[in-house]
């Protein structure tokens, strides 16, 4: 499994199979574009912090296909790298909303999942825009269900639409606890529109029950193994299943650490934000927000307490 640096914005909407490692989660993200195509409809991006504290994962299904969806993906990658230092998510969501927004008169929009996730306090940040909903597994119980998010105090009016399609629409953020050993399984509408051996799309029950019993057979944390047993058992169920869309599966587990990287990685991260200050496109300094700050903080005490006392 590789590890990402500091300040890493990976991703895009071509063809990949790729396992990373940062802040605290493993990641697995494959993708395949429709009919062999060189960029898809599907979008995926993953960025870590300066610190390695804060990490931050995109998936959308984008309108559209080929050279288009390309350009799409290159200008969402401008704005993880705008946001790779910020915790706070909503700012980056609402600015999606408006770059989606300002294409849609050439029907540009899409449904997205982001999350952000930050090491020191564990928890992630989830925003749902008209996606199909993630699967949640806990560790403890050996159980996944389907993580809805939506409460009583959800806003009141139109909320959560696909990107691009309201510019001034509102979107609520949840967050979770992850334990160690729990995932999160995110993925785009060719799984839930695949078909049974019926005809009839599985849906979002479908893919769980699938999800439960690939759960069964292979371990989540073997996260490379379950993702293509997982798509194998879908394609399985009715002959032409993933033939006729793009199809992407990104599953995370946490892993319990806290994300920072040795020295060396960061003075290596230092150096790219100084060259950066000369470039077309400047990486930003650190998010020196009390949350963030705090977080540190925490976590170096933290560490040092348990030296103490082991």
């Amino acid at each position: 499994m590789e590890r990402m640096q500091c300040m890493e914005v990976w991703g895009g909407s071509q063809m990949t199979e790729r396992s990373v490692a940062f802040g605290g989660l493993e990641t697995w993200v494959y993708s395949r574009p429709y009919a062999g195509a060189e960029h898809g409809g599907d979008v995926y991006y993953a960025s870590s912090c300066a610190t390695g504290r804060i990490s931050r994962l995109l998936l959308a299904d984008v309108a559209g296909h080929g050279d288009a969806v390309a350009k799409t993906a290159a200008g969402l990658r401008s704005l993880m790298r705008k946001f790779v230092n910020r915790l706070d998510q909503a700012e980056f969501v609402r600015l999606l909303n408006q770059q989606f927004a300002a294409e849609s008169e050439v029907g540009v929009f899409a449904t997205s999942v982001v999350t952000t996730f930050f090491a020191p306090s564990r928890r992630m940040m989830i925003c749902n825009a008209g996606h199909p909903r993630p699967i949640l597994y806990r560790h403890s119980g050996q159980e996944w269900t389907v993580l809805d998010g939506r409460g009583e105090d959800t806003p009141a009016g139109p909320a959560n639409l696909p990107l691009g399609l309201l510019s001034m629409t509102q979107y609520e953020h949840f967050d979770i606890e992850l334990a160690p050993g729990d995932c999160l399984l995110m993925y785009t509408d060719a799984l839930i529109e695949s078909e049974g051996a019926d005809g009839e799309m599985i849906g979002e029950e479908g893919v769980l029950e699938v999800v439960r019993a690939t759960s069964a057979e292979v371990a989540p944390r073997d996260g490379s193994a379950f993702v293509k047993r997982l798509l194998e058992r879908i394609a399985s169920l009715y002959e032409g299943n993933f033939e006729s869309d793009d199809v992407t599966v990104m599953l995370l587990r946490a892993t319990g650490g806290d994300g920072s990287y040795s020295l060396g990685e960061k003075l290596e991260a230092a150096a790219r934000v100084a060259r950066s200050v000369f470039s077309s496109e400047p990486v930003p300094f650190p998010d020196f927000s009390v949350p963030n700050v705090g977080g540190a903080l925490l976590s170096t005490l933290g560490k040092r307490w348990r030296a103490k006392t082991h």
